[in-house]
């Protein structure tokens, strides 16, 4: 581990994947090897009189939204490509923590007919060119999609500020280089899995892990969580996971495929970093999703007391599962956690923005922890570089 202060702006060539911490979900930025720019996600989940115990602070502090404050930060860091504008919005699925909470309180919007929360608190001052999610453009898989933030979302989704797509799995080009592609011709972002649809690995080819919704009951049916977005980004010898919640709660073993989280893993394969699923929550990073991936690195989007689990942190760090070292790191972690779970000492850092830097031509990577006290972006911790696998 080396130290530094100050973090060195991106350059072209460098991938750059940001997991912001601001305390209020997940949400990250990638800043491609030509300037293409995409955010996964952009949680803004705000507490309640019975949350507010288990909730991590809002980093820096509460008195921007959380939306705000990601529009910041990614202005900041896309300004080294000399762009100002968002190419892509991936959202992994339809929770607060992910797109943002409504509230009849919020200001509205200057563009339509919604309130400022999350993705489209962020789309009020950053222009997004297109918009991606599981559901467009009905929004009624596995039953209509209703609720204040959904609604909230399908409202600003239906905007007229960006064009709107619906994840094609299998697509190996659905969001790509927009810049310089020719350049980079061994960067790929591989859409994995949606609803339930999964690649198979071949082409673009997919199967379905899901029952037909027509012959189960509405209590049965795959929950938000289940359906997430998974991709698989690579760059030379680099490959990335993220999955949004996806699950392997298996109703104590009578509905096997509710566990969507391992085939997707296992035709994700090894990779070099894995963000863990659910934020590393009591019902996902189970063994098989782990002992597919055997990432070097695994990065939690922590905002809550249960983030992560006990169970998932010893999944993450177990040499039963796959050998060789690992690191993990989390955005933010409750303190309480750090003394409920012991083995929370062995994560390499528990709050910050974390940084996977992936140098020209995607050999080696590096992990930088930067602060989120403030605006400052200084390196509050250096790891690596590790080799790809």
């Amino acid at each position: 581990m080396g130290r530094a202060s100050q973090f060195a702006p991106w350059t072209p060539g460098t991938l750059d994947i940001h997991h912001i911490s601001t305390g209020r979900g997940s949400s990250t930025f990638v800043l491609c090897p030509d300037g293409t720019t995409m955010l996964v996600d952009c949680g803004a989940t705000s507490p309640s009189p019975a949350t507010v115990p288990y909730l991590v602070d809002p980093k820096p502090d509460g008195h921007r939204r959380p939306g705000e404050w990601i529009a910041r930060y990614v202005s900041r860091h896309m300004a080294a490509a000399r762009r100002k504008e968002l190419d892509y919005f991936l959202l992994t699925h339809f929770h607060d923590d992910h797109m943002g909470k409504f509230s009849a309180d919020l200001p509205m919007s200057k563009f339509g007919d919604y309130r400022l929360t999350g993705i489209a608190d962020f789309a009020e001052t950053v222009p997004v060119g297109t918009v991606i999610d599981r559901a467009w453009p009905d929004y009624n898989y596995p039953a209509p999609i209703h609720d204040p933030h959904s609604d909230n979302y399908q409202a600003f989704a239906r905007s007229a500020l960006h064009k709107m797509e619906r994840l094609r799995v299998g697509a190996g080009n659905q969001m790509r280089l927009l810049a310089k592609p020719e350049s980079y011709p061994d960067f790929e972002i591989r859409n994995l899995a949606a609803n339930g649809e999964v690649w198979t690995g071949v082409g673009e080819t997919t199967r379905q892990f899901f029952p037909d919704t027509k012959l189960l009951a509405p209590a049965q049916l795959p929950t938000e969580n289940m359906c997430s977005i998974a991709v698989r980004l690579s760059y030379g010898k680099f490959d990335y996971f993220t999955g949004g919640d996806m699950s392997n709660d298996t109703s104590y073993g009578r509905a096997s495929w509710r566990d969507i989280e391992s085939p997707v893993a296992r035709v994700a394969g090894p990779v070099d970093v894995a963000v863990a699923n659910h934020h590393g929550y009591q019902d996902a990073v189970g063994a098989e999703f782990v002992a597919a991936l055997r990432p070097r690195v695994f990065v939690i989007n922590g905002w809550d007391s249960s983030h992560p689990s006990s169970v998932a942190l010893s999944n993450m760090l177990s040499l039963e599962l796959y050998e060789g070292d690992r690191d993990v790191f989390s955005t933010a972690v409750k303190p309480e956690t750090k003394i409920a779970i012991r083995r929370m000492s062995e994560l390499k850092s528990s709050d910050g923005h974390i940084v996977v830097r992936v140098p020209p031509p995607g050999t080696h990577f590096q992990v930088l922890v930067t602060t989120n006290a403030n605006e400052s972006d200084n390196v509050v911790a250096a790891f690596g570089p590790y080799t790809c696998t």
